[in-house]
């Protein structure tokens, strides 16, 4: 048997570094938005995730109330856009607490690119940027969670192989536990098995 140490979170406290080293690897939503006085912000947020894709929605969640939710709660729209392992550096440094005055784009001399259905831009070096208007925010526990539709995927022509995306020209980077990040490591494919082609190849148990 599996010997296991037990942890009560109302006993722990702040369970974050555990359940951020356990949930791994999480995808990076590089969320750009612009603010009432026309500051593009750029922050990453790790806690980012498909919710419908019919019509598709995205989810990002930040502890706490941020630059990035008090944009998206002003303009109704952001736009993520995916983190190369190129530009870990600069993916790690928009996590800086900038004041709300400051854009990450211009302290880190990222590039913008003009956005085709949202105001705020996108980053012009990252391989791919959703463009999402505003469904809801709503609060659970200490997380802010956003929901966004995308209105418009674009992708860089460079990672499309017969108009499907190859995850290794992709090369995102992702957030494990502490301060370690993920990168592309081997790739398995295994199809979806149905489930009469499972039974067919399943032995029956006779038991006794």
């Amino acid at each position: 048997m599996t010997q296991r140490r037990e942890f009560n979170p109302s006993e722990v406290g702040n369970v974050y570094p555990i359940l951020g080293a356990l949930v791994v690897p999480r995808p990076i939503a590089w969320v750009s938005s612009r603010s009432p006085q026309g500051v593009d912000n750029l922050a990453p947020h790790s806690f980012f995730q498909i919710v419908s894709t019919s019509p598709p929605i995205v989810m990002i969640s930040s502890m706490g109330e941020k630059d990035t939710t008090r944009n998206i709660r002003a303009s109704g729209e952001f736009v993520v856009c995916g983190t190369p392992a190129s530009l870990i550096e600069e993916v790690n440094l928009t996590g800086v607490e900038f004041p709300p005055e400051a854009s990450e784009f211009d302290e880190l001399g990222l590039i913008r690119e003009q956005s085709s259905t949202v105001a705020a831009p996108r980053v012009r070096d990252s391989p791919y940027a959703l463009e999402c208007t505003l469904v809801d925010i709503m609060t659970v526990g200490n997380g802010v969670v956003v929901l966004g539709e995308v209105q418009l995927i674009a992708i860089a022509e460079g990672v499309l192989v017969h108009d499907r995306v190859d995850n290794l020209k992709l090369d995102l980077v992702s957030r494990l536990g502490g301060n370690e990040w993920g990168h592309n490591g081997p790739v398995t494919e295994l199809a979806r098995v149905p489930l009469a082609a499972y039974r067919s190849n399943t032995p029956t148990s006779t038991g006794n």
